[in-house]
């Protein structure tokens, strides 16, 4: 089971990482927050000292084209804010 999928890179949640500390992360539904935890440690080697995680629901999107009227839906998924310790830091951007 691949526990991390992708960090989190909106406006609001880098307003978040530069007043509080705190990370986004779209995880895996299944995944606890221990596993989150251990995963998060191993891969940016820094220490978590606090985990929310929330499942966002399903959404309906619909938009207009030429064609008319094309619906579908946006899948549900699950979302990890996690806190790390004071002084440390994780870069998304280095690997690019």
């Amino acid at each position: 089971m691949d526990i991390l999928k992708k960090p989190l890179i909106t406006e609001k949640q880098t307003i978040d990482t530069d007043k509080l500390g705190t990370f986004g992360f779209i995880v895996d539904k299944r995944a606890n927050k221990i596993e989150i935890k251990k995963e998060i440690e191993k891969l940016y080697g820094v220490h978590v000292t606090d985990i929310r995680t929330l499942i966002l629901p399903a959404k309906a999107k619909s938009r207009f084209t030429k064609a008319g009227v094309l619906s579908g839906r946006k899948g549900s998924y699950k979302k990890a804010i996690v806190t790390i310790a004071e002084g440390e830091t994780i870069d998304f951007f280095t690997d690019l």
